[in-house]
């Protein structure tokens, strides 16, 4: 039980510390909920519970830049919410044993956004800057691709935030704090209502939901005084350790 608990907090913490400073901390807190025997299915809809206070303190933290971009805030908003809430809808129709299998290629498809998201991002604002007067066929498909993103993010959480800038790079944005800015909001308003469906049907385990976001919101707060002396590329170096290892370990465990 203590060691439970010691499991749960500590993942939380590193994923908050994680996100503070690189992003990616799910792939901690989501298999640490898995371990300690939560259902697959929960543990999705926990994690996205727990991660959602970064998302939130995120998004407030970058309101002035926000607050630049005022008019396109309500299509964000709307699509996301149309997005989280049918995404959180598909993954409580899906059968538990269906959705275990599909874990592993979930945690690949996000390790390997989160490896080569960088190149994505660059590749795609060149894209952007050539293609600038879009036609309206091409804005209907950046507005379907959003809500695809957000769907996404409501089904698995882990790799939105990669997702949703990778989406900013391709409609053109280039302000790294309004695209953090639109990227924390997109997060926070798929996991509201994503959470909110949750709880309505009972998917979130409570207990070891509030254990990780304590260690979460512990993990956000000590980083955010000794981000400055962690270099960026160990952190990140690490979760990509980490995730590959995790996801070896979830083919090896589904399908060995």
């Amino acid at each position: 039980m203590y060691l439970e608990l010691l499991l749960l907090f500590a993942a939380g913490f590193f994923g908050g510390v994680i996100n503070s400073i690189a992003g990616g901390g799910s792939f901690i807190t989501f298999p640490a909920l898995l371990f300690v025997g939560v259902p697959a299915i929960s543990a999705n809809a926990t994690n996205t519970f727990a991660s959602c206070a970064g998302y939130l303190s995120g998004t407030y933290a970058f309101r002035k830049d926000l607050a630049a971009h005022k008019a396109e805030l309500p299509r964000f908003i709307l699509l996301s919410l149309i997005g989280g809430i049918s995404g959180a809808w598909l993954l409580l129709q899906t059968p538990e044993a269906v959705f275990m299998e599909a874990v592993p290629w979930l945690l690949l498809f996000a390790t390997v956004l989160f490896i080569f998201g960088g190149q994505l991002n660059s590749a795609l604002k060149q894209l952007a800057s050539k293609h600038r007067h879009a036609s309206a066929v091409g804005g209907l498909l950046l507005l379907l691709l959003l809500l695809g993103v957000c769907i996404y993010g409501g089904f698995f959480n882990a790799g939105l935030g990669i997702i949703t800038l990778s989406y900013l790079a391709l409609a053109g944005y280039n302000n790294i704090n309004t695209m953090n800015g639109l990227k924390l909001l997109v997060s926070s308003t798929v996991s509201l209502i994503a959470i909110a469906l949750f709880i309505y049907d009972g998917a979130i385990a409570w207990y070891e939901g509030s254990i990780v976001l304590l260690g979460t919101l512990t993990g956000g707060f000590v980083a955010a005084h000794v981000s400055r002396q962690i270099p960026q590329r160990y952190v990140r170096q690490f979760v990509i350790l980490a995730s590959s290892g995790i996801t070896a370990y979830f083919f090896f465990d589904i399908y060995g």
